[in-house]
Order: C-alpha cells, then structure tokens, then sequence
C-alpha cells in the first residue's frame, strides 16, 4: 500500500487520550478488575427529568432543520449569552454544533494562523490546529498564577510569532486543573493591543463554585468567540449538543464556519435541539446550585486528603478536576508514573503530557466524578450544608480512590 497514502500532519495523532483512558478502564473492569474512575470527565448526574420529557415528546421530528440550528434555541442561547456577558450575540452570531468540540473544529479549519495555548490546555486543542495545518505554540503556566498565563507571557509570545493571525485558547474553569483564570481583564488588554482572536471554552462556566460568572469576552467582546454546551451543567455528553458563539465583527469567520458544517455534519439532531431549548429556556437553577454544591464538597475532600508535601495542589474551583504534582524522582515521565498508578492503585489517572506539559513535570490531571450522581443528588437539599460524611457515604469510590492514591504518594 502507497507509504503516503496518509497526509503527513495526522499521521502522528493519536486517540484522544481522555477517550482512551476511559476505554482501558471500561476494558479492565469487563476483565474483573477494580479501578477507580479519575481519568475520564464527565458529569455524574441524571440530565434533569423535565430536559428528557421534551427529548421524548419530540422524538418523532425527523425533517432536518436548519443548518445553523433551531431558531428558537439560537434565540435562547442568544439570550443566555448576553444575559452574562453584557454584550450582545445576535441569534445569526450563533450555530448549534453535534457537542461544543465540533464548533473548535470548524473554527480551525476555517482559520488559516497560528494558535497560542497555556499548558495545561485540554487534549483535542492542539490535535484539531495539527489536523487544520495551524502552528501551535505553548506558553508554559504556574501553579502561582492558577495555570494561567500571565499578560506579560501572552505578550512576549505573541511578539516570537511572525504571523500575527493569532487565535489564543482559554478555558475557565479549566480542564485538567480545576482553577479558574484571575487575570482576564490583564490578557484582553494585550489581545486588542495586538488585534488577536479569543476562543473563550465556556463548557465549565456554570459548574463556577464561587457562582460567579466571567468571561473574557465581558473585557473584549469584539474579539472574543465563545463555545459552551450540555454535555457538563446538564449531564448530556453522549447527547452532542453544543454550540459557536462569534460577535459581528468576526462575521467572516462565522460565515465560513456555516459553510463548513453544512458540507460536514449539516444540521444536530432535531429532538436534542428541541430538548436543548427547555434546557436553555427553564429554570434550572436550584439543579446547577445542588450538582455544583456537590461537586464543589466532592472536589476539597480529594484536595484536603491528597494534598501532603509530597503531592501539591491549587483548590479546585470549577468543573470536576484536580491536576496533582507528585513530588519524586522515581519516574522519567508523567506517562509512566500514571501508569504505575494504574498498576499499584488501580486508580486511573491523565498524564499531564497530554495536555501539554513536558514529559518530565509530574502533573496528572484527576477527574472526582466517580460517583452515582443520581443517588447523590437525591439525599441532598438547598437548605442542608454537604460535608464530608455526605462524601463518604454517596461517593465511596472517590474515598477509597483518593485514599489509595494518597498512601502510594507518602511512598515516593
């Protein structure tokens, strides 16, 4: 078969790793194995019952709809958008995509430039620029600045980059780390110094703990493009419903994105954008309040029991993860430490390599989701406190997970 039969730029990918990780753990426990589940993110709730109700009542709608999505949910999502940003984003600024990581897709095969990412940055980021022939340069973060970049380090890489096509990635509350970016207005002063876009990764933003919302896009609307979804506040991952949000002055951008999705997925599903629009349109607060009040008591049990001198760690403020340093000079690369893990304490961890670190930076990314999130929610109330006895006993899993994890660190 001709050697060349594969384009160049993708013969190097590889699963996504996250994808990957929570295959080999399925494949471990088909085999008997036990294996805690801190590798793979994603929400351990039930989408709420009203959200499902309208999936059901609309399943029998098969004409596709338009391409750039149900009108009415673009309205809504329109309105959601602007409700919290202050700024406005017309129904047209706005196309529904099968999950948010399609509309990240879109936008870098339609952009021709170069991408800036902050290590750590989730791990489909910089495969999707490499698939779209877009250079990625990384700026390498501290735990001192939450594992954000700092507005100097933004400023000093974009000035190394000879193309001023810029598209630089935040995500906050970030996946792998947990934390939230404290210095937006500092990084959209140099972002229109130098006339970059933003992709601001929205898909945690209403997993907030503090419940307050901040977007870059509040600083720096007119370059600001924002993705967001179900798959995280809602619990619908396997449902693929996201959407691309650009304000009118990246209109050409926009326009090439309609382009693309009709000639690649053409319309989302019909009901789950029907579904979409209860979910955008209800009242779900007191949900989001209990499942982010769950999630935030889950999150600082792992941190206040793992965390020692030999395990450093930022408090999670966001979204489902916790991204430990393991203090040792035992293992050459973080990919070999986690799969020691794996092996010694059956819990399944990222290695932080995947997300953009160097090899030899012991950061693995921890996801504390291996709970039944439905039985979790049910035994908790708006007006009763959740405390550690509550994670103890409806998320024995993280427990014993966290507590293995925490004995093979004191060993290093």
């Amino acid at each position: 078969m001709n050697k060349n039969l594969i384009k160049k730029n993708l013969i190097k990918l590889e699963p996504s790793a996250t994808l990957a990780i929570n295959e080999k753990s399925k494949e471990l426990i088909s085999r008997g194995k036990k294996v805690y589940r801190f590798g793979f993110g994603q929400s351990p709730f039930p989408v709420p019952e009203k959200i499902v109700s309208v999936l059901k009542e609309n399943a029998y709608k098969k004409d596709y709809l338009p391409m750039q999505g149900l009108p009415e949910l673009r309205e809504a999502i329109s309105n959601y958008l602007s409700e919290k940003t202050g700024n406005i984003f017309l129904k047209e600024d706005i196309i529904i995509t099968p999950g948010s990581k399609e509309g990240m897709f879109l936008m870098h095969m339609a952009f021709n430039g170069d991408i800036i990412l902050p290590a750590p940055s989730w791990v489909s980021y910089a495969p999707q620029a490499n698939i779209a022939s877009n250079k990625v340069h990384w700026i390498q973060t501290s735990a001192d600045n939450n594992w954000f970049p700092t507005a100097s380090e933004l400023e000093k890489k974009i000035k190394l980059i000879k193309n001023k096509n810029i598209i630089l990635i935040l995500n906050s509350p970030n996946n792998p780390s947990g934390t939230t970016c404290n210095n937006l207005e500092e990084l959209s002063k140099v972002a229109r110094k130098y006339k970059i876009i933003i992709l601001s990764d929205e898909i945690y933003t209403d997993l907030k703990f503090n419940k307050k919302y901040n977007s870059i896009a509040k600083h720096y609307p007119e370059g600001t493009c924002i993705t967001g979804g179900l798959s995280k506040w809602c619990g619908a991952g396997g449902w693929r419903l996201g959407f691309f949000a650009a304000p009118k002055e990246l209109k050409k951008l926009m326009d090439n994105l309609k382009v693309l999705a009709s000639e690649t997925f053409s319309t989302v599903t019909s009901p789950i954008q029907y579904a979409a629009l209860e979910a955008y349109q209800g009242n779900y607060s007191d949900y989001k309040l209990k499942t982010t009040n769950i999630l935030e008591t889950v999150g600082m049990y792992v941190y206040k029991n793992l965390r020692s001198n030999k395990v450093l760690i930022n408090p999670p403020q966001g979204g489902f993860y916790l991204m430990p340093e393991f203090i040792n000079k035992k293992y050459k690369t973080s990919s070999d430490m986690c799969a020691a893990v794996l092996k010694e304490t059956s819990v399944a961890l990222l290695p932080g390599s995947a997300f953009g670190f160097k090899p030899n930076k012991m950061l693995a990314r921890l996801s504390f989701t291996d709970f039944d999130g439905s039985n979790f929610l049910k035994n908790v109330t708006l007006n009763k406190k959740i405390n550690s006895f509550d994670v103890e006993k409806y998320a024995p899993n993280v427990v014993d997970g966290t507590k293995a994890l925490s004995n093979w660190a004191k060993k290093l």
